[in-house]
């Protein structure tokens, strides 16, 4: 392990990962034997999206009676929460594993902490994060956003699931409400997978990455000829609202989801 202000790297055999804790807490690199295989950039890599995944319709969110208004950092929407604009603070970094936390602060309404973890094999890398609350209940999401290149050098990549549904997305870009059967690519979209979320992306003669995780609900996004994401989330997009799942002083939210990978 070797860090700094600006970075913390990880390492397992012939595997580096770099974390950025002053740029959102983003996986800047991933490196696999000696390729990298996320896009490269301040804004991508991969962000956690935290206390909430994807767009929140209008920037508005409902806790009870109360009524709350969040930046619009995609007009009309609030998208991909707070956890990716802040500095985290380095709670432990070791040869391969490490662990990162910030406080919940404005514009999130609510107070709390949110912990990031990254634990690194030969063949894998498992991420956590816990959302925990200091006060009143509210409503919380998690989840990641990578982005994988489309292209490691050969062919570009293969993005291979099964979905039970795909959430329908209306003109604004939101859920409508109603489940409707898998469409073909190109996707922004949000699918529902009861026995857990289980993606495959495939570089031909290269190299086969798997994108796993216990909760139900990924967006998979292919609309760049540069990269492509696979977002494993606790919630559907619009979810503080139409489906929420509340964070109590006893109860706090965890998600996790590994990347496992194999040389073709």
């Amino acid at each position: 392990m070797s860090s700094s202000e600006e970075s913390v790297r990880l390492a397992a055999g012939d595997v580096e990962l770099t974390v950025h804790p002053q740029n959102g807490c983003r996986v800047a690199s991933l490196v696999i034997g000696g390729t990298e295989v996320l896009r490269q950039g301040e804004r991508y890599g991969s962000f956690p999206m935290v206390p909430w995944c994807g767009r929140v319709g209008d920037g508005r969110f409902r806790n009870g009676d109360v009524v709350h208004q969040l930046p619009l950092n995609s007009p009309p929407h609030a998208i991909h929460g707070t956890g990716r604009d802040v500095a985290w603070r380095t709670a432990r970094a070791g040869k391969d594993e490490a662990a990162f936390t910030f406080e919940l602060a404005e514009p999130w309404p609510y107070t709390g902490r949110v912990t990031q973890t990254f634990a690194l094999t030969e063949d894998s890398l498992t991420l956590t994060m816990g959302v925990e609350t200091y006060d009143t209940s509210f409503p919380a999401q998690a989840g990641w956003h990578p982005w994988f290149l489309r292209n490691l050098g050969g062919e570009d990549v293969r993005i291979d699931f099964t979905a039970a549904w795909q959430e329908e997305r209306g003109e604004d870009h939101l859920p409508t409400g109603r489940r409707i059967p898998p469409q073909p690519s190109p996707w922004d979209d949000c699918f529902g997978m009861p026995d857990g979320v289980l993606v495959t992306l495939t570089w031909p003669e290269q190299l086969e990455l798997t994108v796993a995780s216990r909760s139900e609900w990924v967006v998979v996004y292919d609309e760049q000829d540069e990269a492509v994401c696979v977002e494993p989330q606790s919630g559907p997009p619009n979810g503080l609202d139409s489906d929420p799942r509340f964070v109590t002083p006893i109860d706090p939210l965890e998600m996790a989801a590994t990347w496992s990978w194999r040389r073709l």
